[in-house]
């Protein structure tokens, strides 16, 4: 229950109310977690290497031009053979994977359930699927409601993993709904990883006022208060035409990795910034 002091600590001197939500929070993720634990039994579950969630950024500071290279990064991504070969690498040759979109506090969008990929043919249906579907978009920008939704999805997965992975995708901090660190903390106690794609590319098609995040300020922010847990790491992306090369080398490191390698650095250079991460949190923005 330590989580619960943090979470209380974090709260401060704010009012009552705002230490109450911060309480139920808590509880919920509580809750979620023995879900995933106790209440199915072990063999009823399906075994994968890898329960994988991508956790997009759909918020207004990514124009439609942005959304619609992000989307078709990932499906490129999942079109190349270096995935399917990455997944048959695994000791059960499967991996599942689900693809949320997420935006403020109360949009997390599922756009592709729990889907078990064991095949090339997987893959390429997979992608196919995530071609065909139309782009959702929000207000706001909550990672710790993406982390939240990820954490809800994992409890129903009816799935067995030795690896649970949210790639967590978005180009500014988290500004909108709870504090990020202890919805963060309670998913590292849990084993989860968080990686990071940082996407800091010049604005393009629109984005609203808020949209620039600088790339050091956006990668120092991801390192110190997104990513964590066993081999996390970020890839950034500072331009549309790498998008799809970024998304499918961080897919392949995520698929085979090595458990027994752990990582805290980055792609890039390493900031060495000092970030507030739950007073950025609370700034207000897009």
């Amino acid at each position: 229950m330590d989580y619960l002091v943090r979470i209380a600590r974090s709260a401060g001197a704010r009012p009552v109310p705002r230490l109450t939500g911060l309480c139920l929070l808590s509880l919920f993720f509580a809750m979620a977690s023995q879900a995933y634990s106790t209440d199915r039994r072990a063999d009823d579950l399906t075994e994968v290497d890898l329960q994988l969630i991508l956790a997009v950024d759909v918020s207004p500071s990514m124009s439609k031009v942005e959304q619609r290279v992000q989307r078709d990064g990932y499906v490129d991504a999942f079109r190349h053979t270096d995935i399917a070969r990455a997944i048959k690498s695994g000791e059960r040759g499967r991996i599942a994977v689900l693809y949320l979109e997420w935006a403020g506090p109360r949009q997390q969008t599922v756009i592709v359930p729990w889907t078990i990929v064991e095949s090339l043919d997987d893959v390429l249906t997979l992608a196919d699927r995530l071609a065909a579907l139309p782009l959702t978009e929000g207000r706001g920008t909550s990672i710790s409601g993406a982390l939240s939704a990820a954490n809800d999805q994992f409890a129903k997965s009816e799935l067995r993993s030795p690896r649970r992975v949210i790639d967590v995708s978005g180009d500014g901090p988290n500004n909108a709904g709870a504090l990020l660190d202890p919805i963060r903390q309670v998913l590292l106690a849990e084993g989860v990883t968080i990686n990071g794609l940082p996407i800091a590319m010049p604005r393009i098609g629109g984005a609203d006022g808020f949209a620039m995040y600088d790339r050091p300020n956006l990668q120092s922010y991801f390192e110190r208060c997104v990513i964590g847990g066993p081999d996390a790491f970020t890839i950034g992306v500072t331009e549309a035409a790498m998008f799809a090369t970024a998304v499918r080398r961080k897919l392949v490191r995520e698929i085979s990795m090595n458990m027994g390698q752990v990582i805290h650095a980055s792609y890039t250079v390493r900031s060495h910034r000092t970030v507030d991460c739950n007073g950025i949190a609370q700034v207000p923005g897009r």
